[in-house]
């Protein structure tokens, strides 16, 4: 297998509905053989997208869906009534060629907020789209739904448990309006193993806050942001054990931070990904509100696509983080280096090593709050010339 391989009794498959650029893929569709379970989180932001609002509808009726059915092009945000009534019809065009019924179909879209969809497109897309499904893999599912995205985002795993190997596939897409909360981002995790639905839900949550909630490009949190789970059972393999429960949650994390990862990476114009590490704080929660303060920072982040070591802004934005700490107790690393210690700085005779260092794609900033036991992980992207340009262009 392939990381392009999808789990079993999934196919995907997709079409060029010119909903934006003539000639690319820019609808998706993951049909499963059997039922699934699903566990779903989605963003925080009031103005939720017609496709959120009906995903949440289904997910609160706890019943099985069978399908996943993703466009690029139009985010269905702040579309009122009629944008709702588009959503709900294209699940119903769907459901007449595939046989499925509407309310097994999970609807996601990306693009511009406040374009209706064009229904005339979707009609005459979704035979072709219904007809290629196992034409495609996760990367031919990933690549239908990505908008300013460089690469199509996708990764799987096969893990062995007590009684039998399943596997996890991850599709995503997201360069910009990142920092989810629960930009654009969508993302969809299948696998065949068979897991409980409310400890489906459960692990999938945990996963989430430890991975995709942890990442920013701008910290703009979209109308769209989507994370789904779909579990069909076909690999005829049970999650119930605690030790594969254990393995399995635990592989999830793992391939979730993957792509979480990839979106960072990817973030519009950026050139390096900062892996923000605190610990020393008085707890979790202080330790998060400095890294965060870090990763939003446009001074930290335009000083480390520029290669400047300017540690004095990584130190100011600790400051006034609301984190609490006494200022003598904190130290900072960049790139392994220390650069500031007990309120003044130090290895000032280091400042050739660390221009080198800075050139690398991955930038290390450690900071130490005190001896307590709060410690966060957060991944940033820095903020180049490009993603001013991207973004002033984007209706264009």
């Amino acid at each position: 297998m392939t990381a392009g391989d999808l789990p079993k009794g999934f196919r995907a498959g997709a079409a060029a509905a010119n909903f934006k650029k003539a000639g690319r893929d820019d609808l998706g569709l993951v049909v499963s053989e059997f039922p699934c379970a699903v566990a779903g989180l989605f963003t925080q932001n009031a103005f939720r997208a017609a496709p959120v609002q009906v995903c949440r509808e289904i997910l609160r009726k706890g019943k099985p869906v069978r399908a996943v059915l993703a466009n690029a092009g139009q985010a269905n945000a702040c579309t009122g009534g009629q944008g709702l009534d588009n959503c709900r019809t294209t699940q119903r065009m769907v459901a007449e060629k595939t046989g499925l019924a509407p309310e097994e179909i999970l609807p996601l879209s990306t693009g511009v907020i406040g374009r209706q969809l064009p229904m005339d497109r979707w009609a005459a897309a979704v035979p072709e789209l219904v007809n290629s499904l196992g034409a495609r893999d996760a990367e031919g599912f990933a690549r239908a739904f990505m908008t300013t995205d460089a690469f199509p985002k996708f990764a799987a795993r096969d893990l062995d448990l007590g009684s039998g190997q399943v596997r996890l596939t991850v599709m995503a897409k997201g360069a910009g309006m990142i920092c989810p909360d629960m930009a654009t981002m969508l993302c969809v995790a299948l696998t065949d193993a068979a897991v409980e639905r409310r400890l489906w839900q459960a692990m999938f949550r945990r996963a989430v806050n430890k991975t995709f909630n942890r990442v920013s490009v701008d910290g703009d949190t979209s109308t769209n942001d989507t994370i789904l789970g779909l579990a069909n059972g076909a690999s005829g393999i049970s999650v119930g054990a605690e030790a594969d429960i254990v393995l399995f949650e635990e592989a999830l994390g793992e391939i979730l931070g993957d792509v979480a990862y990839m979106l960072v990476k990817d973030g519009e114009g950026a050139s390096k990904v900062i892996h923000i590490r605190v610990k020393g704080a008085r707890n979790d929660a202080d330790a998060e509100l400095a890294a965060r303060s870090v990763g939003h920072s446009q001074l930290v982040k335009t000083a480390i696509y520029g290669g400047d070591a300017n540690w004095g802004r990584i130190v100011t934005a600790v400051g006034y983080s609301g984190a609490a700490f006494k200022p003598v107790d904190v130290s900072l690393a960049l790139c392994g280096i220390e650069r500031f210690s007990r309120g003044q700085p130090v290895n000032d005779d280091r400042e050739e090593d660390l221009a080198r260092l800075l050139k690398a794609v991955d930038i290390h900033v450690d900071i130490t709050l005190g001896d307590g036991p709060g410690a966060y992980m957060f991944l940033a992207s820095d903020l180049g010339h490009e993603y001013v340009s991207l973004n002033a262009e984007y209706r264009s």
